[in-house]
């Protein structure tokens, strides 16, 4: 078996990641692929590892803009897989136009599938994207031959767009590095923090819309004025909107750059060790498909507050203390939860580190390429069939 990989609209974050992963984690012994064939740009396959079973291939439009990808896509990916005699196409970024068959694809981005998160962009371009992916999305999974989901929370939400889908779909969750893993820490109470060592509170996450750190900031801004030692570091890239909506919040709540510390953006390889330095994790999204951060966190050690949003209380079960991440009265009371009680830290903290034992890379690799093996037999008997 042959694999094509259409990485073409993966430019950057989880879906690199995930990419990343699987393929360091295929073992073709365990498998019935001999080759696997991979398109993208030449900055995605360059953090991909060589490996003598893996061809790489960069099509020139894949360094253009979005028009040329979805041409490149729609007109020539299928003549290239057949030239490699690839016999299934599988297309993790979400969207895919080409005739080839069979074809298998997956759903990572619920912004287009929940509109009340989309509408947090306004009249903008991102908006525009939205409903574009939207319809493109749901046409790809009606016509794929299957679809690979992240979580039942998203194959529910997607599924009331698209309606029941034609070809075969699973819940495949994501994984997490083992560099990430912390045993959980011994906790403290609150006496022994002070000005000088204050206790660090981490959110790391890209600074968007739905992301909600300036409801964070001015949750934790409660805590200082009550006179608690706490400072808050905020890691991850920023969407420009997004950014002036937090340096608002920071110039009314932060006023001497005392107590929040934003860190930006920390290469993925590094980005392990930014949670050694912390005692609480938060977590205050609203739209998540899988959320890898919050898996991080878990793995982490680190007890968490955690947004009531989405699939994270299906991810982090009974292991995290709940908030709804718009209203910063909630995310201050449950941060002050656990602030005020270092057993039940510790107690949660232990409970989100087993947890997340349950979340791998290896598992998640050999299921999706078990799937992709089960996809190509189902599409052989249909033909056989006709």
């Amino acid at each position: 078996m042959i694999i094509g990989i259409d990485a073409s609209n993966l430019r950057q974050g989880g879906g690199i990641t995930h990419l990343v992963e699987i393929l360091s984690c295929l073992s073709l012994d365990k498998h019935k692929i001999s080759r696997v064939v991979i398109w993208g740009s030449e900055q995605t396959l360059d953090q991909i590892d060589e490996r003598p079973w893996l061809i790489k291939i960069t099509p020139k439009e894949l360094s253009r803009g979005l028009v040329y990808r979805l041409m490149w896509q729609k007109f020539k990916l299928s003549r290239s897989a057949m030239d490699h005699n690839c016999d299934l196409i599988f297309s993790p970024g979400g969207s895919v136009s080409c005739n080839f068959s069979p074809v298998v694809t997956m759903s990572r981005n619920m912004l287009p599938f929940e509109w009340n998160e989309a509408r947090r962009y306004g009249a903008s371009w991102i908006t525009l994207r939205l409903i574009l992916l939207r319809w493109l999305q749901s046409k790809s999974f009606n016509s794929a031959d299957g679809v690979i989901f992240l979580t039942n929370y998203a194959k529910k939400q997607v599924t009331k767009v698209t309606g029941d889908l034609s070809g075969l779909s699973t819940v495949i969750p994501h994984g997490f590095n083992p560099r990430f893993c912390t045993d959980p820490k011994k906790q403290y109470d609150m006496t022994e923090y002070g000005l000088e060592n204050p206790f660090q509170i981490l959110y790391v996450s890209i600074i968007d819309q739905y992301k909600h750190q300036w409801c964070v900031v001015e949750a934790v801004a409660r805590l200082r004025r009550e006179g608690y030692p706490v400072v808050l570091n905020l890691v991850g890239p920023s969407y420009p909107p997004a950014q002036m909506r937090l340096t608002k919040a920071l110039r009314k709540f932060d006023v001497n750059d005392e107590w929040v510390k934003y860190h930006g953006e920390i290469p993925y390889l590094e980005l392990h060790n930014i949670y050694k330095h912390a005692q609480l994790g938060v977590f205050a999204s609203s739209c998540e498909n899988m959320p890898n951060i919050l898996l991080e966190t878990m793995a982490a050690g680190l007890p968490i507050a955690c947004s009531d949003k989405g699939p994270m209380p299906d991810v982090l079960g009974h292991a995290g203390v709940y908030f709804n991440p718009e209203t910063p009265i909630e995310i201050y009371t449950a941060i002050k939860e656990m602030i005020d009680n270092p057993q039940l830290r510790l107690e949660k903290s232990r409970a989100s580190f087993h947890r997340a034992q349950e979340y791998s890379w290896d598992v998640c690799a050999v299921e999706t390429f078990l799937f992709l093996e089960q996809v190509l037999a189902n599409h052989q008997k249909s033909l056989c069939a006709e």
